[in-house]
């Protein structure tokens, strides 16, 4: 073995790189040795590295430098689908400490810290996010992901009262960037059944500063039937990740029943991110964004501040709920759209959709936003330029059903410049809705709802043009906004 001094490469540990031997070992062993030393990892730009069915995961504790170097992931056949390729973690390891309460919005803890730390609390003895429908289950544990600062300071929001916590977990925010760049991934597809049994056979990232920039990931060999996946890039109980410069796949769309006994088509993502704090994703994209074979490859659980910018992605799933700020900027949206529950401050600035619904939310956690909605210089096109009946907002909440929390439509929506291309609709169409009917047809008595559904407080559109030049219509269904205090100018009724 010839190890130099300043980088490490997966030749020194016997790597072949010619795509048919399968160097996963040797690339376990080259990281294991670049973590120890503190050195940086760099590999052949021409080698093709195999990893075949070992349940191996090469560890990330340093910086590494994939360049044009390509690798092939064989999931066809493998000892165990759960364990990723790659982890990305810190050196540094979790710690003890005691939080016996608190408060939504809580701003402070009595304590003080060596180093910022990134948190997760949980009281098993609440459930949130009992979800409704065709993949109905009994919901998750209370759970809340923040940063605390050395001075106890919290300067992300904490979403839930806790009385009582039953789990706390501290990890030290690293001070230093790491990089993980470049790098062309292509995995070769599983032959699983159809039902929900993840894989996980990428890149998991549960260390706090990490960018992974210039990543590529292809997918190859997609038959009739296989397991979803997890995300080729999973990040998980961390903070401060950005994810730039990448290019991800959408994966064939599988149907399985779900637990209403139900055929479901199963979701299969490329970029996950489970309670993650500052979450940022900058000019990656992905291509066939409007083939509808094809699932979208971005979802989020229980995160806070996400921040897209310069993207382009078939769907941005918020499912359990991001909070804080969720921002999307100067981005194109295809079929699947923007689907969020939560809370906070939902932005869309300088979007074009192509999606069913500029903004969906999602109505198997309740359609919940609570919060504002900011739209401003947007284009939509409805449904890819399908014949449909427009709706600007899509939502779903009967009141009949207890998703855990109370769930509100967007307090108060602020819409600047927007314009509908409504040129493809049905005959006698007469504009467009800014709301779908939140009880979808069904007569609903409000006053005895056993669950409320907020209503929106607050529209305002300055500059809202469609194509048809037809003034919109509030809803198919007035009643549940019969408080909704509106304004809106002359101009939205203008064609452009």
């Amino acid at each position: 073995m010839n190890v130099r001094k300043d980088t490490v490469n997966y030749e020194d540990f016997g790597a072949v790189g010619d795509g048919l031997f399968d160097d996963m070992e040797a690339i376990c062993a080259a990281h294991a040795y670049a973590n120890q030393h503190r050195l940086t990892v760099r590999t052949k730009p021409d080698a093709i590295y195999y990893i075949g069915n070992r349940a191996l995961t090469a560890v990330i504790e340093t910086e590494v430098n994939w360049s044009t170097t390509c690798f092939t992931i064989d999931d066809t056949k493998v000892e165990n689908h759960k364990l990723p390729c790659f982890l990305v973690q810190s050196a540094q390891r979790p710690y003890e400490l005691e939080i016996l309460s608190l408060v939504r919005d809580q701003k402070q803890l009595d304590i003080s810290l060596e180093e910022d730390c990134y948190v997760m609390v949980t009281n098993s003895e609440v459930k949130r996010f009992i979800r409704h429908g065709l993949n109905q289950n009994a919901g998750t544990d209370q759970t809340d992901c923040f940063i605390v600062q050395e001075d106890g300071t919290i300067p992300t929001p904490i979403d839930w009262d806790y009385e009582q916590i039953t789990a706390v977990e501290a990890s030290p925010i690293d001070r230093t960037v790491l990089y993980l760049r470049g790098g062309i991934f292509t995995t070769l597809a599983n032959r699983g059944e159809s039902k929900y049994d993840y894989y996980a056979r990428g890149i998991d990232i549960t260390r706090s500063n990490t960018v992974v920039d210039g990543v590529t990931h292809y997918l190859s060999g997609e038959i009739g039937h296989g397991s979803p996946y997890r995300g080729f890039l999973s990040a998980m109980r961390c903070a401060y990740i950005t994810i730039q410069n990448c290019f991800l796949s959408g994966h064939k769309i599988y149907t399985t029943i779900g637990a209403a006994g139900a055929p479901v088509k199963m979701g299969s993502y490329d970029l996950h991110a489970n309670h993650v704090v500052d979450l940022t994703l900058i000019n990656c994209t992905m291509n066939h964004i409007h083939d509808r074979t094809r699932w979208g490859v971005v979802a989020t659980n229980f995160c806070k501040n996400i921040h897209v910018d310069g993207c382009t992605f078939t769907r941005l799933d918020a499912h359990m709920g991001v909070s804080g700020e969720y921002s999307i900027k100067n981005s194109t949206i295809g079929w699947q759209g923007v689907k969020a529950i939560g809370r906070g401050h939902l932005t869309l600035e300088n979007v074009t959709s192509y999606a069913n619904a500029l903004i969906e939310f999602r109505q198997d956690y309740g359609s919940t936003w609570d919060g504002d909605v900011h739209i401003r210089n947007c284009t939509w096109i409805p449904s890819n330029g399908d014949i449909v009946l427009p709706e600007l907002f899509l939502m779903r909440n009967r009141g009949n059903h207890d998703f855990g929390y109370v769930c509100y439509m967007p307090r108060h929506i602020e819409i600047s410049n927007l314009f509908v291309d409504d040129s493809h609709v049905p005959e006698h169409y007469e504009g467009m809705y800014l709301f779908s009917d939140p009880w979808d047809s069904v007569s609903v008595n409000m006053e005895n709802q056993l669950y409320s559904y907020v209503a929106c407080q607050s529209f305002v559109a300055r500059q809202l043009t469609t194509a048809s030049g037809i003034r919109p219509t509030i809803s198919s269904n007035s009643l549940p906004f019969r408080q909704t205090v509106w304004s809106m100018t002359e101009e939205e009724a203008s064609s452009r």
